[in-house]
C-alpha cells in the first residue's frame, strides 16, 4: 500500500471544494423561499461541508484502506492544526450521507472532461458481498443485484465509465449489477449527452448503433467470431480501437489505489459517497494513464499536395 500525505494536494482539494460550495450556496439561496421571521436559530456546525468533502476525497487519494484509521490518525492527529474542531469519527460517519448530492453535483459540473478523437467505454463490477453471503446481506438489499461479468457471478453494482485518450473521465453512471453493458436505456442516456467516436468491447454490440449514430454517437465495438459483417474503419479509428486497454488501466487505478471497491459497508448512502469520492480523487491525480493522439502519416501523394499548396 502506498501512502501519500501531500499537504499541498490536500489544500488544493479543499480550495476546489470550498469554492464550489460558495457558488452552490449562492445558487440555492437564489432558488429558495425567504425564511420566516420566527424561524428558530440553527446552531452553527463546527466543520463545514467543504471540509468534510475534502476529507473524503483526500482519503481515496492518500492510499489508506481503512477510513476509520485514516480519520483518527491523519485528520485528528497529523492534520489536527487544519481541523481543530473536527467531529468525532461516529459523528462524521453519521453526517457523511449529506454530501451525496453536493459531491455528485461537483463531479458532474466541475470535474468531467470533454471527449476527444478517441473515447472508450467499459463497465467495472463493484462487489459488495461474497456470493456465499448474498442471502444474509442486508445493507444494500433491494438496491444491489446479482450480475455476471467475464470473471463470473457477483453481487453488487456496476460502474459504467467513459474516458478520453488522455485518461480523463468524460461520463460515468452507477447501476445495479444486473444491468447489461449494452442496455438500451443506458446507451440512450449516453447518446443524449455525447457526440463523439466511442470504442468498446464485444459487450456493447447493440441494435441501437444506427439510432445512436443519428444522434451523433458513433459506437465502434470489436466483432464476434460468428459475425460476417465487417467494419470499415479509418486508420485513425483503427489506431484508437487498438488501445481499448487504456480504460482497464484506469479501472485498476481506481480499484487498487483509490479504494473504490470495498465490501465493509454499513450504509448505502455512505457507500455512494465513497464511490463518488474515489471518482473525484481520480480527477485530482497529477498524472493519468494516456496514449498519444493519432498523427496521420503523410504518403507521397499527400506530401506532394502539401508542397504544391505551400508554394
Amino acid at each position: 500500500m502506498q501512502l501519500i500525505l501531500n499537504t499541498t494536494k490536500f489544500v488544493e482539494i479543499f480550495i476546489e471544494c470550498d469554492d464550489f460550495f460558495k457558488e452552490l450556496e449562492k445558487f440555492m439561496d437564489a432558488q429558495s423561499l425567504p425564511a420566516p421571521e420566527n424561524k428558530t436559530r440553527n446552531r452553527e456546525r463546527k466543520m463545514s461541508r467543504s471540509e468534510m468533502m475534502a476529507i473524503i476525497i483526500y482519503y481515496h487519494y492518500s492510499g489508506f484502506r481503512c477510513f476509520k484509521w485514516y480519520y483518527n490518525l491523519v485528520i485528528k492527529k497529523i492534520y489536527s492544526s487544519y481541523f481543530p474542531d473536527a467531529f468525532s469519527y461516529n459523528r462524521f460517519i453519521l453526517l457523511m450521507s449529506e454530501l451525496n448530492f453536493p459531491m455528485m453535483f461537483f463531479m458532474t459540473a466541475c470535474r468531467l472532461s470533454f471527449p476527444t478523437g478517441g473515447n472508450y467505454i467499459d463497465a467495472k463490477k463493484l462487489v459488495v458481498s461474497h456470493n456465499r453471503r448474498i442471502k444474509f446481506h442486508k445493507v444494500h438489499k433491494g438496491i444491489a443485484s446479482r450480475g455476471k461479468s467475464s470473471t463470473g457471478w457477483f453481487f453488487g453494482f456496476k460502474l459504467h465509465l467513459i474516458i478520453n485518450h488522455l485518461g480523463e473521465i468524460v461520463h460515468f453512471q452507477l447501476s445495479p449489477g444486473n444491468i447489461a453493458d449494452n442496455n438500451h436505456s443506458l446507451l440512450k442516456s449516453i447518446a443524449e449527452k455525447l457526440q463523439c467516436f466511442l470504442f468498446g468491447d464485444k459487450g456493447y454490440i447493440s441494435a441501437l448503433a444506427a439510432d445512436l449514430k443519428e444522434k451523433g454517437l458513433h459506437l465502434f465495438t470489436k466483432l464476434r467470431k460468428n459475425m460476417t459483417k465487417k467494419q470499415h474503419l479509418s486508420p485513425e479509428q483503427k489506431y484508437y480501437m487498438k488501445h481499448r486497454g487504456l480504460i482497464e488501466t484506469v479501472f485498476d487505478i481506481m480499484k487498487h489505489t483509490l479504494d473504490i471497491e470495498h465490501s465493509r459497508n454499513r450504509s448505502t448512502k455512505n457507500y455512494f459517497a465513497n464511490v463518488l469520492g474515489a471518482l473525484i480523487a481520480y480527477t485530482f491525480l497529477d498524472k493519468t494513464p494516456c496514449i498519444p493522439a493519432y498523427v496521420q502519416k503523410m504518403g507521397q501523394h499527400d506530401f506532394e499536395t502539401a508542397l504544391i499548396s505551400h508554394i
